[in-house]
């Protein structure tokens, strides 16, 4: 292992937070409205709220759906439409872009309906680099995805 990088379980540097405050109290949902509801899924943005109570502010932070392990890196403002997700907060020193780089490539596959954070995904072991390595890590890593973005709009 190089000088300086770590070895812990996701459990160590991350901490979740239960959804149940952010649920929005209604699915009467209207782009007219400001407040985006999210799931951690391919749709991350179902629809958006007028609910104005519970809206989640502490930011940037990682939304997990506890039962696929999909995961997202969220920069704005939000509420949630079920239980089934965790809020995840990273612990001071590490660059939550990094672990939400990690968390996006890093799947578990079962054939069991059950939740997966606090039994399983959160005892994954991760490699944390220096700060530095971290931020050249998540900058080369933005760079090369608009690099291949740029050509499949030239497709």
């Amino acid at each position: 292992m190089p000088a300086g990088w770590a070895i812990c379980r996701l459990e160590d540097i991350v901490k979740y937070k239960q959804p149940q405050a952010y649920i929005v109290s209604s699915t009467n949902y209207d782009d007219s409205y400001t407040t985006p509801v999210l799931t951690a899924g391919k749709s991350f943005i179902i629809g958006y709220t007028d609910d104005m109570d519970g809206i989640y502010t502490k930011l940037p932070c990682i939304i997990f759906d506890d039962f696929t392990t999909d995961s997202r890196l969220v920069d704005f403002p939000f509420k949630v439409k079920s239980s089934a997700m965790k809020i995840l907060q990273v612990v001071k020193g590490i660059e939550i872009e990094y672990v939400a780089m990690f968390m996006s490539i890093t799947r578990l596959i079962s054939d069991t309906h059950k939740r997966y954070w606090i039994s399983e995904y959160s005892k994954l072991y991760i490699a944390i680099p220096p700060i530095e390595e971290q931020r050249r890590i998540i900058n080369t890593t933005k760079s090369m995805f608009e690099k291949l973005d740029a050509i499949m709009e030239n497709l």
